[in-house]
């Protein structure tokens, strides 16, 4: 390039620069020439609000691609599965106090089997083939019915209170997963074990009682088969002879 040509060309810059600052009295259609360059100032500015607004749509579509980025990442931890299962320690807790019950000596706990036994052991009335030493036989089965009802009562009362201890540390993991949860499963697989245990908990409260009213129930049911033991030795006792009849005895003959 000659000194001439770069002449021309500051020239023209020159030219441009002081077009744009007064261009507010150029007309829209004014164009401007040095040498070999020409310049258009109407078609310069709409070239430039053209790039300005390419600029902004890249701008615009950038931003989207990073809130669909943010939405992905929000949807990932939303689906991410929370890394701790109480499971296994409520089910043992459960499965404890089950075999207390399941274990339990005395009256049977099967329907069909409980109601024979009932029958046979607490009946509504004895009848005269059944001999004194079978109804001492079924007095002393009843007691010992009575008493393991209520052994198996103590025994579901303890497992409860040793249930304690694992249920607090259960309680507080739960808590703290669904404190420090990072998404929605998270924080509600989270809800779901607190519940879980809740109803091992009411579970394991129904159980207590049922061994409860059981030792209540057949300790009633001993004392009415009691009172009906003493009513038929008893009448074995008077007999179905003439009753005896008291009489006045005068011993000095008046």
């Amino acid at each position: 390039m000659n000194l001439k040509s770069s002449f021309k060309q500051k020239i023209a810059v020159l030219i441009v620069a002081g077009t744009m600052a007064v261009g507010v009295v150029q007309p829209a259609h004014a164009i401007f020439g040095v040498g070999d360059i020409v310049l258009d100032p109407s078609n310069l500015a709409q070239n430039i609000m053209t790039a300005a607004r390419a600029l902004e749509q890249i701008n615009n579509q950038i931003r989207q691609i990073q809130n669909e980025a943010q939405m992905l990442t929000n949807q990932a931890k939303n689906l991410t599965g929370l890394n701790f299962s109480a499971l296994n320690e409520l089910r043992s807790a459960l499965s404890a106090t089950n075999q207390l019950i399941q274990q339990a000596q005395g009256l049977a706990f099967n329907v069909s089997q409980m109601e024979t036994e009932f029958a046979r052991l607490y009946p509504d009335a004895y009848t005269a083939s059944a001999s004194g030493s079978q109804m001492a036989t079924d007095a002393r089965t009843r007691w010992h019915n009575s008493l393991e009802a209520l052994r198996t009562a103590t025994k579901v009362q303890s497992q409860a209170v040793q249930n304690f201890a694992s249920d607090e540390q259960t309680l507080t993991d739960l808590v703290n997963n669904s404190q420090s949860a990072v998404g929605a499963l998270q924080a509600t697989q989270a809800t779901n074990q607190l519940l879980a245990l809740q109803a091992r908990q009411a579970i394991q409260a129904q159980q207590l009682q049922i061994t409860q009213d059981r030792a209540t129930a057949l300790e009633q049911a001993r004392q009415v088969a009691v009172q009906e033991r003493a009513r038929e030795v008893r009448r074995r006792f008077q007999g179905g002879g003439t009753p005896y009849t008291p009489y006045t005895v005068n011993y000095y003959g008046n």
